[in-house]
């Protein structure tokens, strides 16, 4: 795969991550309880919300663009990566706690990754 698949794929992922931190902080910001659809509606009003989820329509766009150039087997694998970028990124922003089992995840992860991308007969 070439050096500016990879850079995409990994680009979507931190724009589908970060639209996932967008969204938490949303829930945490305001005060909204999923009892009524009136409350339900005011959430998707939150800047927050709306920036999530702004950004996840720009990722499915980006994403489509990636499905044209690369193999979904490879494509998918690798935007496995955002569960290591959501692990990291809670622990730093939200102090969200990391175990060993979450470590250890993350590990089994990466190796995947690894032998899925870089594996002979998926580099073009």
């Amino acid at each position: 795969m070439s050096a500016i698949n990879f850079i995409l794929i990994l680009a979507n992922t931190l724009i589908l991550v970060s639209g996932q931190f967008l969204w938490k902080f949303g829930i945490q910001k305001g005060s909204f309880s999923f009892k009524s659809l009136f409350s339900i509606f005011q959430m998707f009003l939150s800047p927050y919300i709306i920036g999530g989820l702004f950004l996840y329509g720009f990722a499915t766009v980006l994403w489509l663009f990636i499905l044209s150039r690369v193999p979904l087997s490879v494509a998918y694998p690798i935007q496995s990566l955002a569960y290591i970028f959501a692990v990291v990124g809670a622990y730093f922003i939200f102090n969200e706690s990391i175990t060993i089992y979450t470590i250890l995840g993350c590990i089994f992860i990466m190796l995947g990754v690894s032998l899925i991308g870089f594996s002979p007969g998926k580099l073009n």
